[in-house]
């Protein structure tokens, strides 16, 4: 359970209301200081508005997947890179004593998938070239996909504050047109400015409370996803140039390590994305 964007959620939204109620005093609230703050039609010009630009702007299969979505923010995959490479250090160990075709049967055992191709494709003797460019392309084209889910809220993030300020443009109209119908609409200034604000309102509440923290955690999701794999690829040529087991854990160990740190590797990567990004 991803309790971090949880706990950061309610207590994003409870120090908004907290903030809302509380009088003079840190110990006197007002609940009834709520009322003002409830418009539902600005709820419905920022949320309606926003989900229609969402909506219109990405394809059906992957707006049906909104519950997977957050599926895999709450239930929290644990991807464990110390784990991976104790797996490859061990493949590296069969291949040293009994060659490459002995791992066939144990990867046969494995459930990551990516994994089982990636040694099945030394297995059958691929040139090495070919394989990882294979297993390059796959990470890619999986990185493309979680990027294009990601920017689907960071889209809902930006449309967010402008359906807000779109309702507040609204309320301003019907409050200066209201004005030359009645003798005491001067009066009403105060109250109906109020009710035109409340839409920036909700529209900042959605894109820095809701999209953003969603788009936050898949991209943190996808890089250690991405990690994983990568360990594998590197793990995987090593065993096919049949390197020690010693020196592939360590050589694995460093690539972590400069992926944790932002080393040379962490900018490798991004260059890689970069460059996918530009085609």
């Amino acid at each position: 359970m991803n309790l971090t964007f949880i706990i950061g959620i309610v207590f994003g939204f409870f120090m908004i209301v907290y903030g809302i109620i509380m009088g003079d005093t840190p110990t006197a609230t007002d609940f009834t200081q709520l009322e003002q703050f409830v418009d539902i039609p600005s709820i419905l010009i920022v949320v309606g508005g926003t989900l229609a630009t969402v909506i219109a702007g990405n394809p059906m299969k992957t707006l049906v997947k909104f519950p997977k979505h957050l599926s895999i923010i709450l239930n929290q995959k644990k991807f464990n890179p110390a784990g991976i490479i104790d797996e490859v250090v061990e493949f590296a160990q069969i291949a040293r004593k009994n060659g490459l075709l002995a791992l066939e049967e144990p990867a046969s055992q494995l459930e990551d998938p990516f994994f089982k191709k990636s040694i099945m494709l030394i297995v059958d003797g691929n040139d090495s070239e070919k394989v990882r460019e294979m297993l390059t392309s796959d990470i890619d084209q999986l990185s493309a996909r979680h990027d294009d889910v990601a920017s689907m809220y960071e889209k809902g993030s930006a449309a967010a504050p402008a359906f807000g300020m779109i309702g507040t443009l609204i309320g301003l109209v019907k409050m200066l047109a209201g004005m030359g119908e009645s003798s005491t609409g001067a009066s009403d200034i105060g109250p109906a400015m109020a009710t035109a604000l409340i839409t920036t309102f909700y529209g900042c509440i959605l894109a820095h409370l809701v999209f953003n923290p969603i788009a936050n955690n898949l991209r943190t999701r996808d890089e250690e996803e991405c990690l994983c794999r990568q360990l594998v690829v590197e793990g995987v040529m090593a065993i096919q140039s049949g390197e020690n087991p010693k020196f592939i854990r360590e050589k694995l160990e460093g690539y972590l390590e400069q992926q944790a740190t932002g080393g040379e590797a962490g900018e490798s990567g991004k260059k890689m994305k970069g460059s996918r990004k530009e085609k």
